[in-house]
């Protein structure tokens, strides 16, 4: 089958390998979609610590099941047939440690990942391991939900776990740094789900802002480049600040940004992981301490935020087709990251 491989860091290859066989306790999937994102783009240029090359990577995967390990329905309580339509979890807790024990699976302590560890979904087969079925990580599809949306559900249900945590409230003033894909995914969650205010949108890419603004249509767009945006969320909030600030991007500048313009009580979501090289902020405690403000980070999912993500798209409170826009066959697979490192579309996905 055709798979892309990563070798080295500037060394990925769409190559011919050995279609994987299944065993008993595992599930074969016929790949259908393999959506993209910025991880992606930074594992092709500096891979990762916790991938061991050769590996085929992606993570965000919809498929078919094409074989059922003889173990799997009576070892899983599972019912999988041949022909089953379904999402796969990217990030995989053990089920086991404390804070999988404690019901806080985003943040397992022995966290391992697909397309890391084992091989993801820029492939026209994969294996789903016994890790994930052993935490119900393998989801049906709706039937009204499409291979390329399903393939969406995994970005968005970290969208989802960062949003569990702020609290969001009917009414809430919201603004979100970073017009990429996630950045409109948490538009539309804190729209459609939580019933929040007004939300404004924050990037110093005027093309990328437009294309966003276009699709998910804020309130406001609001260019870093060209105002003071904390200014600009002051003189829109009347003086009091964003009740909630989401940042989306990894540039140290907006977690401070998000500091400063933050109403008393408001909440704060480090989304965006910052350059394992500048990973530090310049943070006004005061400002912490006398607001009461409520800092967050959020790092990936649980399995049960996927679940969430394609209830979310199938019943249409968050719709996600209209932001794929690229499909790109396997062959092109290289294109995609060059895509998404330009910014050309707001989400790109890998057909096999």
């Amino acid at each position: 089958m055709k798979a892309l491989r990563f070798y080295a860091p500037e060394d990925v290859r769409l190559e011919e390998v050995p279609e994987p066989e299944c065993g008993p306790d595992e599930v074969k999937l016929r790949v259908r979609n393999c959506s993209t994102c910025g991880t992606d783009v930074k594992i092709l240029h500096n891979g990762h610590q916790n991938l061991t090359p050769p590996r085929i990577t992606g993570h965000e995967v919809a498929g078919e099941v094409v074989e059922v390990g003889g173990d799997v329905n009576s070892t899983y309580g599972s019912d999988w047939a041949v022909g089953d339509r379904v999402q796969v979890i990217a990030a995989v807790p053990c089920g086991e440690c404390h804070e999988c024990r404690k019901g806080w699976m985003a943040v397992c302590a022995n966290q391992t990942s697909v397309g890391y560890q084992y091989d993801g979904g820029f492939a026209e087969f994969m294996i789903v391991p016994k890790q994930v079925l052993k935490v119900d990580g393998l989801n049906r599809i709706p039937d009204n939900v499409g291979f390329d949306e399903a393939s969406a559900a995994e970005p968005f249900a970290c969208a989802i776990n960062a949003q569990e945590l702020l609290d969001i409230e009917p009414g809430d003033t919201v603004v979100v740094f970073g017009a990429g894909p996630i950045g409109c995914m948490h538009i539309r969650i804190a729209r459609g789900v939580h019933q929040a205010g007004p939300v404004y949108l924050v990037d110093v890419n005027a093309e990328r802002l437009q294309m966003s603004a276009d699709a998910v249509s804020p309130d406001e767009v609001i260019n870093g480049a060209e105002v003071d945006v904390v200014e600009r969320v002051m003189e829109l909030t009347g003086g009091r600040g964003a009740d909630v600030i989401i940042t989306a991007t990894s540039a140290n500048v907006t977690q401070e940004q998000a500091i400063s313009m933050a109403a008393r009580n408001g909440r704060i979501s480090f989304f965006g992981g910052l350059p394992k090289t500048n990973p530090t902020i310049t943070c006004d405690s005061n400002v912490v301490h006398y607001r009461q403000l409520h800092i967050h980070g959020a790092n990936g999912s649980a399995p049960e935020h996927n679940k969430k993500a394609l209830e979310y798209i199938s019943t249409g409170q968050v719709p996600v087709k209209d932001l794929i826009t690229r499909h790109i066959p396997l062959d092109e697979v290289l294109s995609a990251f060059d895509i998404v490192q330009a910014g050309e579309a707001i989400k790109v996905t890998v057909e096999p």
